[in-house]
């Protein structure tokens, strides 16, 4: 088809196809635009009410916390940790006599006879007292004391040894004192004892 219009018409029809397609364009970025607006101010209003809330959240949950006593509450706990600490600590240095004298028993040396025990001021340790028939008896009692075999003491340290008793019919005219020191892992402390069992 031959298009036999003048030059000045075929140009207002072109300019008109042109204002037509800018038109449409001018309108739908409007209303894109006008979209984008409508989304940002609604996500702006959800956030705010978000902040809003988790502010209420927080607030209430001071107040619940406040009214719980919660300072009070920490400080009962702390009381109640020292307590155990402290039961622990006791616990720790409770010996177990009866089961302390078997062991020493069989431990000391044929010709003698524990006759004193006393725990003295110094933690884990323990004065023993034996009779004994003769000096060298009496000095072996510190050895076998003081064997890791016997898991009783970690160390016997002598104090004294007096030998001549003031009675003529004594079966152990010598004495020995030590100042023995509880070995970590004995099983005759009560803190022991629940590892001796395992």
């Amino acid at each position: 088809m031959i298009n036999l219009l003048p030059p000045a018409i075929k140009r207002e029809y072109r300019y008109a196809a042109i204002n037509t397609s800018l038109v449409r364009w001018i309108f739908g970025t409007a209303v894109a635009l006008i979209g984008v607006g409508i989304i940002g101010t609604f996500g702006m209003l959800i956030l705010r009410q978000t902040t809003d809330d988790t502010q209420a959240q927080i607030d209430n949950t001071q107040l619940s916390l406040a009214r719980a006593h919660l300072s009070q509450t920490n400080a009962d706990i702390k009381n109640i940790t020292g307590s155990v600490k402290l039961v622990e600590q006791v616990l720790g240095q409770e010996i177990l006599f009866s089961k302390l004298l078997k062991q020493m028993a069989t431990a000391l040396p044929n010709g003698t006879s524990l006759t004193g025990l006393n725990i003295p001021a110094a933690t884990g340790a323990l004065d023993v007292t034996v009779a004994a028939n003769d000096y060298a008896t009496a000095t072996q009692v510190q050895i076998n004391l003081a064997s890791p075999a016997n898991q009783i003491f970690s160390k016997a340290d002598i104090q004294s040894v007096k030998c001549g008793s003031t009675d003529p019919n004594s079966a152990y005219p010598c004495t020995i004192t030590l100042r023995a020191q509880f070995s970590p892992n004995n099983p005759f402390l009560f803190i022991n004892q629940k590892a001796a069992k395992s």
